[in-house]
């Protein structure tokens, strides 16, 4: 057989073998979904178990509390929550009664407008009330990449002494803040 006939049948069955790989892997976070091992969630952050990166951010004006730095994320009287949010964000709006209710219950809630207008933020707390005891504006989006933001909302917990201890990517949910964030903040009181 000649050399070039073998070099065509293999170029032919390449797409065969992608496809089949692509399959194994489909077939194979199908069986992780079915035994709890794979969590389409579970985008990992590099952040969790260390301080969190330097930062210094303005205030929203409007909202009437002050901007946010690294630094008043260290040497707590409790666990935060650190949540990256912005006026254009769908999921921000299903997540705001629970980080309103947090807020209410004395739980520090550090704000992080993401690529917003200063007018449109403030307008949307305003409208449902401001959980945030600080509040930094990243309209570059800087920090969020620093801090490895995949898009908003996404809310950190930190521990007194400033270390990320959890990262939740999307919105904070009723059942979220009961079984994830209520528990860490116990553990990290």
């Amino acid at each position: 057989m000649p050399m070039a006939t073998t070099s065509r049948r293999l170029l032919m069955l390449a797409p065969l073998g992608l496809a089949a790989a692509g399959g194994a892997g489909f077939y194979a976070m199908l069986r992780g979904m079915g035994t709890g091992s794979y969590d389409p969630k579970g985008v990992p952050s590099v952040l969790v178990g260390k301080p969190a990166p330097a930062f210094v951010l303005p205030a929203l004006d409007e909202a009437g509390v002050p901007g946010l730095e690294d630094a008043a994320l260290r040497d707590l009287p409790a666990p935060v929550l650190v949540n990256f949010w912005a006026s254009w964000c769908v999921p921000c709006i299903v997540e705001h009664p629970q980080l309103m209710t947090l807020a209410r219950e004395g739980v520090p809630v550090f704000g992080i407008n993401y690529k917003d207008k200063p007018a449109d933020a403030a307008a949307f707390l305003a409208r449902r009330g401001n959980p945030f005891l600080r509040l930094g504006r990243d309209e570059p989006g800087r920090v969020a990449i620093d801090w490895g933001v995949y898009g908003v909302p996404e809310t950190y917990v930190l521990d007194r002494k400033g270390i990320i201890r959890w990262r939740w990517p999307g919105p904070v949910t009723p059942e979220v803040l009961q079984q994830d964030i209520r528990p860490l903040l116990r553990r990290h009181a």
